[in-house]
C-alpha cells in the first residue's frame, strides 16, 4: 500500500523500551519507499512521454509549415498561370480581331470589284441588246446567222 504525504505525516510507529520499534518502522520506510519509487517511476514516463509529444508537435509544425509553405506556392503558381493565361487569351483575340479585319477588308475589295464587274456586264448586255435589238429591225442576213452558229458551236 502506498502513502499519501498526509498519512506520512500522521503515521504512528509503537514504542519499545528503546524507542520505536524497528519492524514497523522498516515496513513504513519500505512503503514509503516502495511508494517514492512508484511516483518517480510515474514521473520519469510521463516525462519521455512529454518529450514524445513534444517531439510530434515539432514534427506537425513542421508538416504544418511545409504545407503553408506549398500552398503559398501553389497559389502562386495558380496565379501566374492564370495571368499568363489571360496575356495568351488576350494575344490570341488581338490576332482574330488583326485577321477579321483582313478578311473584312479584303471582301470589301472583292466586293467593289464584283459591283465594277457586274456594271461592265450590265453595260455590255445593255449594249448587246440594243445591238440585238437594232439587228431584228434591219433582218438579219444568213451570213450572220451562220457566224453565230459557229460561235455557239466552238462555245
Amino acid at each position: 500500500m502506498s502513502y499519501s504525504p498526509v498519512e506520512i505525516r500522521h503515521v504512528r510507529f509503537r514504542r519499545s523500551v528503546l524507542g520505536y520499534r524497528r519492524s514497523g518502522v522498516d515496513r513504513a520506510l519500505a512503503e514509503i519507499a516502495d511508494s517514492y519509487e512508484s511516483v518517480w517511476q510515474e514521473r520519469m514516463d510521463l516525462i519521455d512521454r512529454v518529450d514524445d509529444l513534444d517531439r510530434e508537435v515539432a514534427r506537425h509544425r513542421e508538416v504544418e509549415e511545409l504545407l503553408r509553405t506549398t500552398l503559398l506556392t501553389a497559389e502562386r503558381a495558380s496565379q501566374d498561370v492564370r495571368e499568363d493565361a489571360k496575356r495568351q487569351a488576350a494575344t490570341i483575340l488581338e490576332e482574330a480581331h488583326r485577321e477579321a479585319r483582313t478578311i473584312t477588308d479584303e471582301a470589301r475589295r472583292e466586293r467593289e470589284q464584283l459591283l465594277v464587274t457586274a456594271r461592265r456586264v450590265r453595260t455590255l448586255l445593255g449594249a448587246a441588246l440594243d445591238a440585238v435589238g437594232d439587228a431584228d429591225l434591219d433582218e438579219p442576213s444568213a451570213e450572220v446567222d451562220e457566224e453565230s452558229k459557229e460561235d455557239l458551236q466552238a462555245a
